[in-house]
């Protein structure tokens, strides 16, 4: 795979890398059991964000309770500290159908685009769980970072505005997902780094699909929303942050890097 080409749309839309300082923090092994219990978190939250957004926009309720009882393994999962991984095994091939809602011209591109997100994202989940136990690195709960948070300030409360600005908000978690991967990756053993290499073509996409469902459901021109987003998106990564976690900011009294 040329890796440079999947990411060069990437590195044009992000508005800064990752800084070094990350980087470096990141790759120490005491952190690896820390990185990959946030990188677990994160997967269920993307599968939880595309559900909400099926749920709230188009699907009927039959179809939005569905959806939500396809998750609830995985929720109990990350709740409870439960270790077996039969669960997974029973519902990670699991696919279901949605039936929309009223007649909104997006509904039937925005369930394709997302359902095949949560798919991936919980087939995702499941290879880290699965590394996870590999290592003998138990699950365990953290908290989170405050990038998704910081990223949701920055959304408009009035439709159909704050569902355009939700969109890019995704966009820009699934570039920096995918960026951060590749960044890492290079300073990870054989079988992480090959892990991590094999998610790029799938967060890529994910990106492309939040910022086209942006564009369609807008119908107008959202460059300034795009670049009013990314530039929090770009301080939130330049920042220093005291926690360690796979969207968090530079580690506090590392020097600030990356900038375009």
């Amino acid at each position: 795979m040329n890796y440079d080409e999947l990411l060069a749309p990437i590195h044009g839309f992000l508005q800064c890398r990752t800084p070094q300082a990350w980087i470096d923090e990141a790759r120490k092994a005491e952190n690896l059991a820390l990185l990959l219990t946030d990188h677990l978190v994160c997967e269920l939250k993307a599968a939880q964000t595309a559900i909400w957004l099926i749920r709230k926009y188009v699907a009927d309720k039959e179809s939005g309770d569905a959806l939500l009882a396809w998750l609830k393994p995985y929720e109990n999962f990350v709740h409870s500290e439960n270790y077996d991984l039969q669960f997974l095994a029973d519902h990670k091939s699991l696919s279901k159908s949605v039936i929309t809602r009223g007649d909104l011209p997006y509904a039937d591109d925005l369930v394709e685009k997302m359902v095949l997100l949560i798919k991936e994202e919980l087939h995702h989940f499941y290879q880290v769980l699965e590394i996870m136990q590999a290592r003998n690195i138990p699950y365990r709960k953290i908290t989170a970072s405050r990038y998704a948070k910081g990223l949701m300030r920055e959304v408009i409360t009035h439709e159909p505005e704050t569902l355009v600005d939700k969109l890019i908000c995704g966009a820009y978690i699934e570039a920096r997902s995918c960026e951060r991967f590749a960044s890492l990756a290079p300073y990870l053993d054989e079988e992480l780094e090959r892990f991590y290499l094999s998610l790029l073509r799938s967060e890529a996409r994910h990106y492309q699909d939040y910022l086209e469902l942006a564009a369609q459901i807008a119908a107008k021109d959202i460059s300034e929303r795009v670049r009013k987003i990314g530039e929090t998106e770009a301080q939130l990564i330049l920042q220093p942050d005291e926690e360690l976690r796979f969207h968090s900011g530079v580690p506090c009294g590392a020097a600030l890097q990356g900038r375009h």
